[in-house]
């Protein structure tokens, strides 16, 4: 500060000598001027300063609080996002388990369809068998019926004459005739 004055004081000692000119010693220039310009840049320039360094100031803050409050709200989508996760991991295992449950269930109902499904076929073919031996039954007894028939008439045939085949005939015809009577 020394140095500041003592510029000032040997500027005014070469003013009151009342000579102007050019100083060309650069050393005893370069330190005068210096002063001149900080000591000026101080003075008007503190303000300027101050309020640049404030505004830096508060913009650091504002980012620094911005950032804490993107940082607060990050925390608190990535708290969500991990109770949201919780929640669809708890939901798929309710799923897997009931599709485990569902899956036996359908097993189950496909076993017992199935078995069903067979018991009906076993009817079915236990009826179609049953059928199939009445039929059987049936047409073995129409041959042997219609063999015991032919085998009557060809007896029949062979032991009638027409003597005995009119005497038939006219004992039906009068068996027809008495009840005939009876029914009118």
């Amino acid at each position: 500060m020394k140095n500041v004055t003592d510029s000032f004081v040997s500027l005014v000692h070469w003013t009151s000598a009342g000579s102007f000119g050019f100083n060309t010693d650069i050393l005893a220039t370069n330190p005068i001027n210096l002063s001149v310009v900080l000591g000026v840049l101080i003075f008007f320039g503190k303000g300027v300063l101050s309020d640049l360094l404030d505004n830096r100031k508060q913009r650091i803050l504002n980012t620094i609080r911005n950032s804490e409050e993107l940082r607060e709200g990050a925390i608190e989508q990535l708290e969500k996002a991990r109770a949201r996760l919780q929640d669809v991991q708890i939901e798929a295992e309710g799923y897997r388990a009931y599709g485990y449950f569902g899956i036996d269930e359908q097993r189950h109902e496909l076993i017992n369809s199935t078995y069903k499904a067979l018991e009906q076929l076993e009817n079915n073919k236990n009826e179609s068998i049953h059928f199939e031996q009445q039929r059987a039954i049936n047409q073995v007894r129409q041959r042997i019926f219609q063999q015991a028939l032919q085998g009557a008439l060809g007896t029949l045939n062979s032991c009638l004459n027409n003597e005995l085949h009119l005497r038939t005939i006219s004992a039906n015809i009068g068996l027809f005739g008495s009840m005939k009577e009876l029914t009118d």
